[in-house]
């Protein structure tokens, strides 16, 4: 599988499942340029890991928006489908009313183009961040059972902007207010010196 990292994110135009229980026929990728955007596929409604990461994303909604970043789930299932589960309660097997769009890839396409798409037909739990010019930065894909981390997302979101506001790299385990690295050899050799033993 080639990645998608430094390359424009694949645009796509679907229906989606608006905050407001709408469905848009002609939602955009390319309508989000300006923004963060984190892309996320998930396999199938109505099943078990999945609502506990799409509950999860909206939990945290804020935080990605005061980020300058926007959610987005994707799944093949119909747009029928996702506006049953998020009007289906939590405590009934649904996941209630997300404030943000589930783009419906019945064709399956925008799940083969992102190359999460398994043999058997449902997408991997793939996770892209894409910038504000429309290039993906950063993917990580599990395997179904894998439910993915939210904390991870945000701290990415952190890094590439600290990375585009200040010009240093971000080390392992950074988070925001933490040193970072100046990409040069000195600067590289000075942060191992302050921080690893």
């Amino acid at each position: 599988m080639s990645t998608l990292v430094t390359k424009q994110a694949p645009d796509f135009t679907a229906t989606a499942v608006m905050p407001d229980n709408s469905m848009k026929d002609d939602f955009k990728l390319s309508d989000y340029q300006g923004k963060y955007v984190i892309l996320f596929f998930y396999p199938l409604d109505f099943t078990f890991v999945c609502p506990s990461e799409i509950i999860a994303f909206d939990k945290n909604l804020d935080k990605f928006k005061q980020r300058n970043c926007e959610v987005i789930g994707v799944s093949i299932d119909s747009q029928f489908s996702h506006w049953a589960w998020k009007n289906t309660p939590v405590n009934e097997g649904g996941i209630g009313n997300i404030q943000y769009p589930l783009v419906a890839d019945l064709d399956k396409k925008i799940s083969r183009q992102y190359g999460v798409l398994l043999d058997m037909g449902v997408a991997l739990r793939g996770t892209f961040l894409i910038d504000k010019e429309g290039i993906v930065r950063h993917a990580v894909i599990n395997d179904l059972p894998l439910g993915r981390s939210i904390d991870e997302a945000l701290r990415m979101v952190d890094a590439l902007r600290f990375h585009e506001e200040h010009g240093d790299v971000c080390p392992a385990n950074w988070h925001e207010g933490e040193d970072a690295m100046t990409p040069t050899a000195e600067g590289v050799a000075d942060y191992l010196a302050k921080h690893v033993n």
